[in-house]
Parts: C-alpha cells; structure tokens; sequence
C-alpha cells in the first residue's frame, strides 16, 4: 500500500483488517516486521520553506538528502545532525524525513543542541481510527494541552502514521575544528570529555573510539571564535596529554559523519547495542559488556556496543537503556519499561490506535 494523500492512506486504515508496518525509507528496520507494508514514498515533498523565519515543512516521505540539499542552498542544516543507518544495517534505500522523525534520530551535535524531538514545530498524522489530526504549528511556542508534536516523535510509528512534518531548522557553521588526544584508556577519555563539556567553549561533538585511540571534541562557529577556543581548550585538555587540532574541512567532516553513523561496526559481524547511561558510568558498564567492539559518543552518554547474547542480562540493573539496534539475539529491542510507565505507554497506544494496527510488538 502506498497512498499519495492522506484522505486516501485514512481510508486505508480504515479498511484495515490486519496489522499494518509503517515504512519510510526501509532504512531503519526495528525489531521483527509484521504486517502488510503501509508505505509513505509516495506523500513526498517540501510543503514550506522559509530560510529567514528557519522554517521547514515537509510530507513524511520525503528523502532526507532532498532536504539537506534544500537546506544548504540557504546555508542552513538540520543542527542535530541525523544519523544514516544503511552501513551500520546493510539497508538500502532512501532515509526519510518522516522516519527520522518517528525514530527521533539524532546524532553526535544532540549534547551540544538537543535531539530532532527538540526542533519540532508541529506534525500532522492519521491515528487508527482514521482520524486526519494536526498538532503544533510553524513557530516555537508554550503548549497547552497534550504535546503530540514531542509524544509522535521518537513513538516508532505505534501511535499514528505520520504525513507532514514542520521542524526548526538552524544556519550552518563557517568552520569546524577537531581537537584530538591519543591514547587514552576509557576513564581518562571520559574524564577528558567531561572537563571539555563543562568548560565555556562551546564542545559540539565528544567521542571516543579506543580501538583507534583517539579522543575527539569539535568546535564549530566562526572562524575567529573557533580559533580562540581551540586554543583556550587545549589548555583544558593539557592535564589528559597533548591535543593535536585537525583543521581540514574533509577530514574533520569525514571524522564525526563516522562517528555519527559507527562507521566502525558497518563491517564487522555480531549484535550492535544502543547503551544510553550517565557518562561516569558508561567505563564500568563497558567493562561488563564484553564487548568485542566498542564506541562512545555523547561525551560518554552514549556507547555503541558489539556483543553477543543478553546484554542487558550481563549488566544487571543499571541506570540507563539497552537498546539492541542490529542482531539476532531473542530479547526485546527496546529497554523494558517499569511497570507504571508502561502501562501508561499501552494506555496512550490503546487510544490512538484501538485495533492495534500499527507496527505491533515493537515497543511492548
């Protein structure tokens, strides 16, 4: 099924007599599919451009790559840089903006700016009764009543089938920086990472593959204001070792679009975990995992992790989320929920979609 206006993809789920699995993209796959294919590649196309008011609205199954195009003409990007699965997940085809939306994708630029459920404005979206419903707008203001904008995004398509999307968007940078230490074991490049988040200078990226050995921070901005806070950063970085600062815009783009999209696992077998924990955890928690792979983002609050089997079960309770991204093993893809938040999330689930069409089985 593929409808090319809402009217019609309404009168599809109204018709519906069996589970339906939303699909974008097909890039991003979660969990076990089921159902027949409820496709939104033909509700495509930029609705609404307004670069001075950094506004944007678009159908959901627009390609992202058609919006970051639009995007850069005007010299503006999606600030919260989000992530391409196809490497990590061997998918083809194209990313959506719908999709992105529905998975809350984000990547390394979220500790600097906040997640892609930060720079909504307002959705449009057909629930399972057919419903047409709009919520937000095209400007940033205070919400009364029930945020659907922020509930849709990051719901996985379990709530309602999203058509439009309205998203704040931001100008691009003149210049970027990395600063980089070698070297460091995973304490110490955490402990590094921290010092470089508290400190003034405006850290836009903070990873950390022990693999390679590098430790990596980024600066964005102007030119003059980059140079004055790599330099003033290094000193803050002096008590891990001597940084180096990669300055190539190739390069240094290169770098973080490999850690926004763990360009290291893309070709290495085995179960790829989410571990989303407080920074000061994530050395010992890393310790248990056993991981045969592993990569930190986030200045440590987000760890890529390689491993086999029932990780959750390897750490034990912890203060965080396991979610398995890619793998075989028969647990749950996403963290289990407490038993009074998840009956809440049913509860909302049992509203919006009553007959339980919508990609059944993904989020409990």
């Amino acid at each position: 099924m593929t409808p090319e206006t809402e009217d019609a993809l309404a009168q599809m789920i109204m018709a519906a007599d069996g589970p339906l699995r939303i699909v974008g993209g097909g890039t991003r796959p979660v969990g076990h599919s089921m159902g027949a294919a409820l496709s939104l590649a033909g509700m495509s196309g930029i609705t609404l451009y307004e670069p001075g008011a950094l506004t944007l609205v678009a159908k959901a199954g627009t390609p992202l790559a058609e919006i970051e195009t639009r995007l850069a003409e005007e010299n503006q990007r999606l600030a919260f840089e989000p992530m391409d699965h196809r490497a990590l997940l061997g998918t083809t085809g194209e990313p959506t903006i719908g999709g992105m939306v529905a998975a809350n994708v984000s990547g390394p630029r979220r500790i600097a700016v906040g997640a892609c459920r930060d720079f909504m404005l307002g959705v449009r979206f057909v629930d399972g009764a057919g419903n047409i419903i709009k919520n937000g707008g095209r400007v940033m203001k205070n919400v009364t009543g029930y945020d659907l904008v922020k509930l849709l995004t990051g719901s996985y398509g379990t709530l309602g089938v999203l058509t439009e999307v309205a998203l704040k968007v931001m100008p691009d940078v003149e210049t970027q920086v990395t600063l980089v230490l070698q070297g460091l074991d995973d304490n110490r490049a955490v402990a590094a990472m921290a010092a470089a988040m508290s400190s003034p200078f405006e850290v836009t990226g903070a990873a950390h593959d022990p693999a390679a050995g590098r430790t990596m921070l980024r600066l964005e901005g102007f030119a003059t204001s980059v140079a004055y806070r790599a330099q003033a950063l290094l000193a803050v970085l002096a008590p891990f070792g001597t940084a180096t600062v990669e300055d190539d815009p190739t390069t240094v783009t290169a770098s973080w679009a490999a850690v926004r999209d763990v360009a290291g696992f893309a070709d290495q077998p085995g179960d790829v975990w989410r571990l989303s924990v407080k920074p000061s955890d994530a050395p010992e928690l890393v310790a248990k995992a056993r991981a045969r792979g592993v990569i930190y983002d986030w200045a440590g609050g987000l760890v890529w992790l390689i491993c086999e089997g029932d990780l959750r079960a390897r750490l034990g309770d912890f203060g965080g989320h396991a979610t398995l991204i890619r793998g075989t093993a028969d647990v749950p893809v996403f963290q289990p929920e407490p038993a009074p938040i998840a009956a809440m999330a049913a509860g909302l689930r049992a509203k919006f979609d009553p007959r339980g069409l919508f990609n059944p089985g993904i989020m409990g």
